[in-house]
């Protein structure tokens, strides 16, 4: 198991401990009553009280409180007897889910002898615990799981207050949407909820400092959640990594819960503090110095205005275009007084692996955290930050899902001009899709890289070299998140597949061209144009006959 604590009671435990309170307070209520009939009779009498509205005579006024007692002490043995009867019932429920738990332990376990179990009912509820504590070791919460391939991974929906962002979409959902679905709305709720309680309510054990140096402790709600992630493993349950955050703070507080197809249970509560994590962003490039232009201008409103917190890292392959590349890093700095950028010139042919590699080997300042990046990518302050938030040296690596943008020039075949860059950046079924094929966009930390290898320089060429590195992770012991993330879009550009491509690579290169170009419905229509076009010439045939008709 990893660091924090997991709570030790069960949801059937909780409300056991919730109805046996309910009945206590009814109780006290009781008492209070009667010491208030008691007082009643011993208090002196006075002109003013010898008789009640509405009641004739002292006597009276005695009988109407008795009575008022006699109603509520029947109410409350009600409701006492009602409780008792329902704890009962639990206790038998837990007893029977024990029972079979016993069962299926004695089918593995030959040797034990039914006849001499003696357990007790305390024995009973540890056993549901230690079932339900074995699903969170089989899950993929704490630690990675060696997996065959990248298909064996099972991605992260992600998900804030009031979006879901889904890779599976089918040919009716949508990129991203409202939870439509009561159940679904009310177990995100819930989850956050229970987020908040273990970050109010923290165990003795998790050791945090709630207080705000006053002395006085600081409280959070529902408008500090600020992001979540949840999968489903079918055979365990659903893991939720939450994330909250006060907006006058750069401390985030990640909360890691389990249900294991039963009650939520806490995995670890903890504070993360990411106000000195530096992002070396690398970007491997050859050419297109009109693409790493408009990358520049992204990087100058995001990293240098908001973050602040980057360094940027271009491996230039080849001479044509380097000049231009320098004059464009050097305007920046200028304007900007940015100086935390390094310029690697490698004059051989394109190759990705290598040029991301060889970024990740000039940092010469110990650790660092890295963000793979392409030209093409356009991507948020927000997103940064959950680059910081995904990935930890030595236990996890982030392979976000990039939103790809479609050609704008079919997306936005009824206009003009498409409309500028940044008010394409929509989640819309005809606007892009989830690039779920794609791993080259990853944040992971340096020593991680080279522990694993980093990228197989034998690939040559477009593609490959990050399903390579992908699998290594797999193969390993860390836990890679794989998640869609609203701030990360991969822009538009024409692709061309080039001959001397392995055939795989060909095909890889084919299948992303296709898929980057339009939606499902709009390629249909592109098909189809010309059955479209001879359909609406017949009808203007049609018109005009009447017409003159």
């Amino acid at each position: 198991m990893g660091s924090g604590n997991i709570v030790r009671m069960p949801r059937r435990g909780l409300i056991i401990q919730a109805r046996t309170r309910w009945l206590l307070v009814g109780l006290a209520l009781l008492f209070s009553l009667i010491l208030l009939m008691y007082l009643l009779e011993c208090a002196p009498q006075t002109e003013g009280n010898g008789s009640l509205p509405g009641i004739v005579g002292e006597n009276m006024g005695k009988e109407y409180y008795q009575a008022l007692l006699q109603e509520q002490e029947e109410h409350y043995q009600n409701r006492a007897t009602s409780l008792k009867r329902q704890i009962a019932q639990l206790k038998q429920e837990l007893q029977e889910m024990s029972d079979k738990l016993k069962t299926l332990q004695e089918k593995k376990s030959p040797k034990i002898n039914s006849m001499n179990y003696q357990g007790t009912k305390e024995q009973a509820s540890n056993d549901l615990l230690e079932f339900l504590h074995s699903q969170i070791d089989k899950a993929e919460v704490s630690t990675g799981a060696k997996l065959p391939s990248e298909y064996g991974v099972v991605p992260f929906e992600s998900f804030t207050s009031m979006k879901v962002f889904q890779l599976e979409m089918g040919l009716t959902r949508h990129p991203e949407e409202k939870p439509v679905r009561k159940d679904k709305r009310d177990e995100l709720v819930e989850v956050i909820e229970a987020g908040l309680e273990v970050i109010n309510n923290p165990d003795e054990e998790d050791g945090q400092d709630e207080d705000d140096g006053v002395g006085e402790k600081q409280l959070y709600n529902e408008n500090d959640f600020i992001e979540g992630y949840y999968r489903t493993e079918r055979d365990k349950g659903t893991q939720y990594e939450l994330f909250y955050k006060k907006m006058d703070g750069m401390e985030y507080r990640h909360v890691t819960l389990f249900r294991p197809f039963g009650p939520l249970m806490k995995v670890k509560s903890e504070t993360v503090d990411i106000s000195r994590s530096i992002i070396n962003i690398i970007v491997p490039l050859a050419g297109r110095t009109e693409a790493f232009a408009q990358f520049m201008q992204n990087f100058r409103d995001v990293c240098i205005h908001q973050d602040k917190r980057v360094h940027l890292t271009v491996v230039y392959f080849g001479q044509d275009g380097l000049s231009e590349v320098k004059s464009i890093l050097e305007s920046v700095a200028r304007e900007t007084n940015f100086h935390n950028y390094t310029l690697v010139s490698l004059n051989e042919e394109f190759n990705r692996g290598r040029g991301l590699d060889m970024g990740a080997r000039a940092w010469e300042k110990g650790e660092v955290l890295m963000f793979f990046c392409d030209v093409d990518v356009y991507f948020t302050a927000e997103f940064l930050n959950s680059c910081r938030l995904n990935a930890e040296p030595g236990k996890k690596v982030f392979y976000p899902v990039v939103f790809s943008l479609y050609n704008p020039a079919i997306v936005y075949a009824n206009q003009d001009v498409p409309p500028p860059v940044e008010q394409q950046l929509v989640h819309k079924k005809d606007s892009g899709f989830w690039r779920d094929f794609g791993f080259g966009m990853t944040c992971q930390y340096r020593t991680d890289f080279l522990t694993v290898g980093g990228f197989d320089l034998e690939v040559k060429g477009w593609g490959g070299e990050d399903v390579h590195l992908y699998r290594k992770y797999l193969h390993g012991d860390l836990i890679v998140v794989r998640t869609p993330v609203p701030g990360l879009f991969h822009l538009w550009h024409e692709k061309h597949c080039a001959d001397e491509l392995t055939p795989e690579q060909y095909r890889m290169c084919i299948q992303s061209k296709a898929m980057n170009e339009a939606s499902h419905s709009h390629l249909g229509m592109l098909v189809f144009r010309e059955e479209i076009e001879t359909h609406l010439r017949k009808q203007a045939y049609r018109t005009n006959s009447e017409a003159v008709g």
